[in-house]
């Protein structure tokens, strides 16, 4: 008589072993991960979680950890408490591998920050001010990167945030932020243009929502929120900041220390809401 046997996936079985570990090493101040980190906010987010914190691990992923000159320098201070990984959001494998390793080392996860986004590339992506210069290549792209990128590094974090997804911190749940964009909002859409950025952004914002709903029927102790961080100077709108009025302009240190504070301060109730960096919620 042949007998059945129970297969447990490769992630499952890193986190089991690495629960043994995490009762002899305490990780506190938790374990918090900042996807696309090698340069502007999500740069930000690493350094702040690392010095303005005194204890915790941060994990940091990007696509060439070789040539991010930021995080290796961040590296160099805080070599005990920071980890650099590769991950490439268009490359699912890469995800998969930083999820496994995470598994083995730590076995949980806190606080996960979904940072990485496109708005252009010179011959690939550029925002269109008329519909006359949208291109399927573009619309596929933008979308692949903000949108589905994001979602899939939740997709393969879930069995992390679902284990111990307080350890080390005084909430009894983990936290999924995303970095969406007001110009995502179908309500406050009063201009129109940037078609690809918009839609890609949109796209972010519902299939977050989505997931907030699923956890929440499942009773998950995780709680995903979007948030805007306003416009900031950082590579990524420093060929779109002429119009910008020097208030609204923020530093990469202001802008991420109020997302900082909306996702300390988050709660179960604000599962599935999409903030502004001053706290207020934006229309879907």
């Amino acid at each position: 008589m042949m007998r059945a046997v129970l297969t447990v996936p490769p992630l499952w079985r890193s986190i089991q072993r690495a629960s043994f570990c995490r009762t002899a090493m305490r990780l506190e101040g938790g374990v918090s991960m900042v996807q696309g980190s090698s340069r502007g906010i999500g740069l930000e987010f690493v350094r702040q979680l690392l010095e303005e914190k005194e204890k915790g691990q941060v994990v940091a992923t990007c696509r060439d950890p070789n040539g991010a000159t930021g995080l290796l320098e961040l590296k160099k201070k805080h070599n005990e408490r920071l980890d650099v990984l590769r991950l490439d959001v268009t490359d699912e494998s890469t995800i998969q591998a930083s999820a496994n390793s995470i598994a083995e080392r730590y076995g949980s996860l806190n606080l996960l920050i979904n940072a990485s986004g496109v708005l252009s590339l010179p011959d690939i992506l550029q925002p269109e001010t008329t519909l006359r210069k949208v291109e399927k290549s573009s619309l596929m792209f933008a979308y692949e990167v903000n949108a589905a990128g994001p979602i899939l590094v939740i997709k393969h974090m879930w069995p992390l945030l679902k284990v111990g997804g307080s350890t080390g911190s005084e909430r009894n749940f983990a936290v999924v932020a995303n970095l969406s964009a007001r110009v995502g909002s179908i309500g406050d859409n009063g201009l129109g243009g940037w078609h690809s950025y918009r839609a890609s952004k949109t796209a972010l914002n519902q299939l977050t929502k989505t997931i907030s709903v699923e956890f929440a029927r499942r009773k998950d102790p995780i709680v995903c929120i979007l948030l805007h961080p306003g416009t900031v100077d950082t590579d990524l709108s420093k060929p779109f900041q002429r119009n910008v009025l020097e208030s609204k302009l923020f530093t990469r240190e202001f802008s991420v220390q109020k997302l900082l504070g909306i996702i300390e301060s988050a709660k179960i109730s604000d599962n599935g809401k999409f903030f502004a960096w001053d706290g207020q919620q934006i229309p879907w």
